[in-house]
């Protein structure tokens, strides 16, 4: 019996750490009946007090039920992975990296890639504050009562900064096994794979049954922070210390041999492990070159997952389905005889175009080798030729859409329908401009807009605009409120940011990253920049540029029309005094004795350009300590180098 709060907090005390030692260590110090028996002892006196300590087991065995997910920003953004393959494309990473750094003066963290859900911990004066899901890298879910529940999330750590902890949630392979065992007795669809199943999990509006699960949270990164280390490896090692657990496998690197064998041995691993991995993360350890190499839109220079080999299998080729996507493009899709790989059953494959299709000679009926790694959409790689009996059928390359049967253009490896009223472009296109990380209209669903498509109501996005009360009265499932629901939804389009409208448009390679980034620097003018001012822009490749540059040249003016229908709103940009930083190219390095973002903002306050690389187009590099190659490079270009002394003289005048 608990007599005073006193003896409460330390019963509290040894619960946690008995449940660390359990759950994060793999090293149980107490029995479950010990563990059972304080845990009533803790309850009871909860109970008769009235009161729960915040970082009491009790807070996580759930109850909480919400009636729907809450968007929250990260404090800073999630990054993808860039994927490597093999040891030639890791060679080209590192060659890439040191084009930047002197890569022979860091080491290479080298840890296991787990496969579930990415999930952001924010602690604030010690206490967890936030859970969010990764979501689209900026804004997530907020998860916080059902990650409550995970037991080797610490509700409290002994940290006083505000920090953020991302990691991957996952379920242990006897778990999930255990989790589908259940779920089949009870006449439930199982789990497809384990890193289904923990997604699921994390997203459940009663987090009792997330409770039930039996997630595990694997530190994987560091989000907003102030710590002060050197070293990667470092700053993890830390991590770990509040009494998150250690990755098995993690190594510090520091030759190319040392990666490779750091592989292997993951890789052989993999199936003894108890939760499932996709993969081995690389990331250069020094954190100031991690800040000199910087970000594309999508992932960091830094860091990229080398990826494990696809799992192989054979099957039978039984069709090809064509598909007509929202631009138009025609793709051929393989029905296969349904396969398990990886965990999972397939029963479609990639095949990416017609001329794939003559390259592996395939037919109907085929025997084929069929792949699939990871996330990676399952492929056909080979055909068994030795197993054809006579009764394979060629399979003819389409002359007409199979969606509208008009002409198609053939253009080798593109096929595409250019039929502007072609169904499948146009719902599809509706679809994902209505879609919620585009123009959020509530209430406009794919089969609504198939219902409104198919009965002449709209024939295209500006359509929307236009349309009234009575073009929806009488129609199926449409009454007074739901019309006037979808109206007020379309007409809260209008004044939309500028990025959300450009991103729903669908433009190849030009996803939500990349419109905001086009967005921000262009506003309005968007529709009339050069190929030579895109590629000024860091991340914004030849392909992006020409893509998004095609597009406005073809669509130029039915999205101005929109332009005009929706209004959509810029941030307002403060034009900068004259000064010497403005207009100018300005790339940062070493250690200064403020912090990169402060000396970034000013520059940019200033009017400058921020750039990750020094090249012929670089005006200033300002430095600090320890500057590097970039500093270098500089010399060698004859750009104006200013230390950090010289930049603050710079700035008094």
């Amino acid at each position: 019996m608990i007599e005073n709060q006193e003896t409460y907090n330390q019963k509290i005390t040894v619960l946690n750490e008995w449940a660390k030692a359990y759950y994060t260590l793999d090293n149980p110090i107490a029995t479950d009946e010990e563990y059972d028996r304080l845990y009533r002892e803790v309850v009871a006196f909860e109970n008769e007090n009235n009161f729960i300590a915040p970082n009491s087991p009790t807070q996580r065995v759930g109850g909480i039920v919400l009636d729907e997910f809450q968007k929250a920003s990260h404090l800073s953004r999630m990054w993808s992975q860039e994927d490597i393959f093999n040891d030639d494309e890791l060679e080209d990473w590192i060659k890439r990296a040191s084009k930047v750094i002197d890569i022979s003066k860091t080491a290479l963290v080298c840890e296991p890639k787990f496969d579930g859900a990415s999930l952001n911990l924010i602690y604030e004066n010690g206490s967890l504050k936030q859970a969010i899901t990764r979501g689209d890298g900026s804004v997530g879910e907020d998860v916080t009562s059902n990650v409550k529940t995970i037991s080797s999330v610490p509700l409290s750590i002994d940290y006083r900064g505000l920090i953020e902890i991302r990691g991957e949630v996952v379920i242990k392979k006897e778990d999930f096994e255990a989790i589908n065992n259940e779920r089949a007795t009870n006449n439930e669809q199982l789990f497809a794979n384990p890193r289904n199943a923990a997604a699921g999990s994390l997203r459940q509006l009663d987090s009792k049954i997330t409770a039930k699960r039996k997630l595990f949270f694997q530190v994987w990164g560091i989000g907003t922070h102030s710590l002060e280390f050197v070293r990667y490896s470092q700053m993890l090692e830390f991590i770990h210390g509040l009494g998150f657990a250690k990755p098995p496998l993690l190594k510090v690197c520091t030759t190319f041999k040392d990666i490779q064998e750091s592989y292997n041995e993951i890789l052989k691993a993999r199936d003894t492990l108890s939760m499932g991995l996709d993969g081995m993360v690389i990331k250069v350890d020094n954190l100031l070159f991690q800040d000199d190499l910087g970000y594309t839109v999508k992932y960091p220079r830094w860091s990229c997952a080398y990826k494990f080999p696809a799992v192989e299998k054979t099957t039978i080729l039984k069709d090809i389905i064509l598909q007509v996507g929202r631009t138009g493009a025609v793709t051929p899709v393989a029905v296969v005889e349904p396969t398990l790989i990886d965990g999972s059953t397939v029963a479609r494959a990639t095949l990416h175009n017609f001329d794939e299709i003559e390259r592996l000679d395939l037919k109907l009926g085929d025997s084929v080798i069929i792949i699939k790694s990871g996330d990676i959409i399952p492929k056909i790689t080979k055909v068994l030729v030795d197993r054809r009996d006579g009764s394979e059928k060629k399979i003819i390359r389409p002359t007409l859409c199979p969606t509208c049967s008009k002409e198609l253009l053939d253009e080798g490896i593109l096929i595409k329908c250019q039929n502007i009223e072609c169904p499948d472009r146009v719902i599809n296109s509706i679809i994902y401009f209505a879609s919620k990380n585009c123009m959020n209209i509530d209430g406009l669903g794919n089969k609504i807009v198939e219902l409104l498509v198919n009965k002449g109501k709209i024939k295209d996005i500006l359509d929307l605009y236009s349309l009234e009360y009575g073009d929806l009265d009488g129609l199926e499932s449409f009454k007074e409120k739901k019309i006037n629901n979808l109206l007020t939804s379309i007409e809260n389009t209008k004044h939309t940011e500028l990025h959300r409208v450009i991103n729903a448009l669908g433009i190849e390679h030009i996803g939500e990253v990349a419109s905001k980034q086009l967005c921000d620097r262009f506003g309005l003018d968007i529709l009339n920049v050069s190929e030579d001012e895109l590629l000024e822009l860091d991340g914004i490749g030849g392909q992006m540029a020409q893509s998004f540059l095609e597009f406005v040249r073809v669509n130029k003016e039915v999205v101005a029309k929109l332009f005009e229908i929706i209004k959509p709103t810029v941030k307002e940009k403060i034009e900068a005094k004259e000064n010497l930083f403005k207009d100018k190219t300005v790339v940062l390095t070493g250690t200064m004795s403020k912090s990169r973002d402060e000396v970034k903002k000013l520059l940019e306050n200033l009017g400058a350009k921020i750039a990750s690389s020094v090249s012929k187009k670089t005006d200033f590099v300002i430095y600090g300590e320890d500057a590097g190659s970039k500093y270098d490079k500089a010399i060698t270009l004859g750009v104006k180098n200013l230390d950090e002394n010289e930049f603050n003289s710079v700035l008094g005048e």
